[in-house]
């Protein structure tokens, strides 16, 4: 059901129930009626109507009166219909809930461990220029992806990623390195926005290798949250957001203690939540919240993770009531920020990195402006203007400030 649908329902219902509240309040004032009318029970809420006795009363008005009531009657069974709906729709999503997570083992045994197909992306075409000298022999049998026919690859599924299995390599030549250069190689990589595809394919030629280190799979995991971003398919993000989870899953199992895992965990399960339904956003809402916490709590002087937790806090601020309710009657509860606790995480990035990013001063304006604090809304978008662009994150919030400031002047 599309969500102005269901914001259109549950308003109907309001008005429909406070409609006939009215009228029956009128009606008995009117007329009283000695006729004892039996309604239906409806809307699972608990709220039944008893039967009411009115007493006939013989006056001018009584056709009229009888019209009002067939109406009456009318609406009731209108609203009964509607909300009997409603039930067998709830139930249905109860029955999908249980049904989805058993239909992909279901597909897997049937398909008998046959690999998944994505669609070609001009990173994967930049890919196979540079082995293009590889042998045949010596790739034929990968599973990490291989050219097929129409333009297509295959790729592994998650549980194939998260076995770690053997791949070809993505460069020609492989540098042997031990664990420390190549992380650190890999995170010089990662600094520079052009070079981050460079940095997964360093992490991805060595994860053979480096399997089983904790300070690998969490920045292999991250690798995967990079490609998320840089990908424009929406099938390839999908791809890279759920390989990338399923790994910061192992990650924070192998380590509980490391705050990275949980950062990154955290985030891929943002990334993963865009592809769900209502119910899994809230999900992975919750997922997201409690590993940042952890994060948090192992990582204190990290600016980024206050960050995070200042974009959370104030996206959950700015539901709607209507959108609270629907879910917390679909789904149960969820969960509640201000945007005063957004503002005291976004300056605590500030405390902690002044300038740090175009973003995090566009949202402290956003709260500020919230709050109807001009002066400091004004501050914030002049500091973020003078900081350069240097991701596409940077290039949306410069748009956006320059809105709110034109905004502002008006």
């Amino acid at each position: 059901m599309p969500h102005s649908t269901n914001k259109e329902l549950i308003v109907g219902i309001m008005v429909g129930t406070t409609g006939i509240s009215l009228l029956l309040l009128w009606y008995h004032k009117v007329r009283k009626s000695r006729t004892t009318l039996n309604l239906p029970k409806f809307l699972s809420l608990g709220n039944k109507f008893d039967s009411m006795t009115f007493q006939d009363e013989m006056y001018n008005g009584q056709e009229t009166a009888a019209i009002f009531q067939r109406r009456q009657l009318q609406i009731l069974e209108k609203l009964n219909e509607l909300l009997v709906n409603m039930e067998e729709l709830k139930e249905e999503i109860r029955v999908l809930k249980e049904t989805i997570p058993k239909l992909e083992e279901y597909i897997q045994g049937e398909l008998g461990g046959r690999i998944t197909v994505h669609k070609i992306s001009p990173q994967h075409r930049a890919r196979k220029r540079r082995l293009a000298t590889v042998q045949s022999s010596g790739t034929s049998n990968s599973s990490e992806e291989a050219e097929s026919e129409g333009g297509y690859i295959t790729a592994n599924t998650d549980t194939e990623e998260q076995n770690f299995p053997v791949t070809k390599a993505f460069n020609t030549h492989i540098e042997e390195l031990n664990l420390d250069v190549l992380l650190q190689k890999a995170d010089n990589l990662r600094m520079n926005e052009c070079s981050k595809l460079e940095s997964f394919e360093l992490l991805c030629d060595h994860k053979e290798k480096f399997r089983d280190e904790i300070e690998f799979i969490w920045r292999l995991a991250r690798a995967y949250g990079d490609m998320y971003e840089l990908s424009t398919n929406a099938e390839e993000k999908k791809h890279y957001a759920n390989i990338g989870k399923t790994l910061g899953e192992r990650a924070i199992t192998r380590a509980p203690t490391n705050g990275h895992c949980h950062l990154w965990y955290a985030v891929l399960c943002g990334y993963v939540s865009e592809f769900e339904g209502l119910q899994n956003k809230i999900n992975y809402g919750h997922r997201f919240k409690e590993h940042l916490d952890k994060a948090i709590q192992f990582l204190p002087e990290e600016p980024f993770l206050y960050y995070l937790k200042g974009r959370y806090c104030y996206t959950v601020s700015k539901l709607s009531w209507i959108e609270k309710k629907m879910a917390a009657t679909l789904f149960g509860k969820i969960p509640s920020s201000t945007v005063e606790e957004a503002l005291q995480n976004f300056l605590k990035v500030e405390e902690l990195h002044p300038g740090f990013s175009k973003s995090n001063y566009l949202f402290l304006a956003k709260c500020y402006i919230d709050l109807e604090q001009t002066d400091n809304a004004v501050k914030f978008c002049n500091l973020a203007v003078l900081l350069p662009c240097v991701t596409q994150e940077d290039t949306d919030a410069q748009r956006e400030v320059k809105k709110i400031t034109s905004s502002l002047k008006r």
